[in-house]
Formats: C-alpha cells, structure tokens, sequence
C-alpha cells in the first residue's frame, strides 16, 4: 500500500505538470485565438499527453520488459485516447448543457480523467513487482 501511496504521488507530480501544459495551451488558444473551447481542450490534451508519456513512462511506472516500447506507447495513446473523449464529453455536459464556465469544466473533467489515467495506466502498462 505505501509503494502504491508513493506511486501516486509521483503520478500526481506528472500530472499536475501535465495539467498545466494542457490547461495553459487551451486557454491560450481560446482567449487569444478565439478557438471553440472544445477544440482548444482537444488541442492541448494532445499536447500534454507527449509531455505525460516521456515522464510517466520515466518516473511514475515500471515498463514491462515483456512489452516493447513501441507497444507500451500505442497502449498509452489508446487509453488517452479514450481520456480525451471522456475529457471532451464531460466539458461538453458542464459547459454546452449546463452553462459552467469552460475554465471551471476543465478541472472537474480533469478529476475525472486523472482517475481514469492511473487506473487504466496501472493495469496495462505498469510492472510494478514483476521484476
């Protein structure tokens, strides 16, 4: 239990960069660009998935050594993939049906995608004490 507390933290770490990556290009794009704001979340979650790879993949999990790195990475991007619908579909709900402000929609959909990402990273791509 105390290696999967720690192991959250370091993803947490990772994540919280991540967010800012993310949350930083989309509002960029929006406010100065004028970019739909589910376009903008679109752009800059696929921006902090690269950054989220390298250093997750480096510091938060275990690589397989039964897995290649080029199916390790396919896997990370099928999962964040599938975050990125959820992501976009929770802005959606709070911002286009309920009226929240995109900024607030982001940090609740990010909640939820971040336990999403760890579940799902933990189960396919992490070793953890297989070796």
């Amino acid at each position: 239990m105390k290696n999967l507390i720690a192991q959250f933290a370091k993803f947490g770490v990772v994540g919280g960069i991540a967010f800012l990556i993310d949350y930083g290009v989309m509002v960029f794009l929006t406010e100065v660009f004028g970019i739909n704001y589910l376009i903008s979340a679109t752009i800059s979650f696929t921006v902090s998935v690269i950054f989220n790879y390298l250093a997750s993949m480096r510091y938060v999990f275990t690589h397989k050594e039964d897995m290649s790195r080029r199916r390790e990475f396919i896997i990370f991007i099928v999962l964040s993939v599938i975050g990125l619908g959820l992501n976009d579909l929770l802005m959606w709900v709070f911002t286009g049906l309920l009226g929240v402000t995109y900024l607030i929609s982001k940090i609740i959909a990010t909640a939820f995608v971040t336990v999403y990402n760890f579940v799902t990273r933990k189960i396919f791509l992490d070793a953890g004490n297989q070796q």
